[in-house]
């Protein structure tokens, strides 16, 4: 491992994350695992509790929501903390980084997987009511140490890797917050299709077709011209996470 990518994951985080108001935070040492954390303490520590581990090579945090709509439409909270860290993800690019969305929960930088989102909910819900909590977890890519030398993984490089170079974990992380309440309240004020343009304007496209988000998630897309419709679910997706390696606890290599 370079001297100076050594000296920069090593480096000791500030203690405490500068987060907007409405968030709380929760941290985990290193082998501690923020998405399940998280859904284990939802429903005691509520909305707004967001819990992160101290990890060198991932930035791995959990969101817990509670949404006021059916689960079933509810799950859409997903393309909102995708979008969320995305900008969070864009904001700190250095320039001319090509970033985009992988449907549903993976997003790649100059076409290499770098974070990804999960999303859960309790199991046994309600289908037609609004469940006490959601989870919104993520993750991204900072090194990647002991694999061989940078750049040889062109499918899955590390932030470190593509120039990310100031942007540590608590840093992405408090974007990532501040970004989620615009998003929160954009939904709220002016209804769920922002989010849906926003998300959907960043899939990769190779051929003209007209996309959209439905009630409950799914991506439907229809090709110009035609009027065959084709969609694609995302509650199988979501359980699915194909971006997570649960052996690594990691984004695949």
């Amino acid at each position: 491992m370079p001297t100076e990518l050594r000296s920069r994951i090593h480096t000791p985080y500030t203690d405490r994350l500068d987060l907007p108001p409405a968030f709380k935070e929760v941290t985990l040492r290193e082998a501690g695992d923020a998405f399940g954390h998280a859904q284990q303490i939802a429903s005691k520590e509520g909305a707004g509790t967001l819990v992160w581990v101290r990890r060198f090579d991932i930035v791995e945090f959990a969101l817990v929501i509670e949404p006021d709509e059916p689960l079933a439409s509810a799950r859409r909270s997903h393309y909102a903390g995708m979008c969320a860290l995305y900008d969070a993800l864009a904001v700190h690019a250095p320039p001319e980084k090509f970033i985009q969305f992988m449907w549903p929960d993976a997003i790649l930088v100059d076409g290499g997987l770098v974070a990804g989102g999960r999303l859960a909910w309790p199991e046994g819900a309600d289908e037609k009511s609004p469940p006490p909590w959601l989870v919104f977890g993520a993750m991204a890519r900072t090194a990647i140490m002991g694999e061989g030398e940078p750049g040889t993984r062109p499918d899955a490089p590390s932030l470190e890797e593509e120039g990310f170079e100031e942007l540590g974990s608590g840093r992405m992380i408090e974007t990532f917050a501040r970004h989620f309440m615009v998003w929160a309240d954009v939904w709220q004020q002016e209804g769920f299709q922002p989010v849906a343009e926003h998300y959907l304007q960043r899939l990769p496209s190779e051929e003209p077709v007209e996309r959209s988000i439905d009630g409950v998630g799914d991506l439907l897309t229809r090709r110009k011209g035609k009027l065959d419709t084709g969609k694609r679910r995302l509650l199988p997706a979501l359980e699915k996470a194909d971006w997570y390696d649960a052996e690594s606890r990691g984004l695949k290599l």
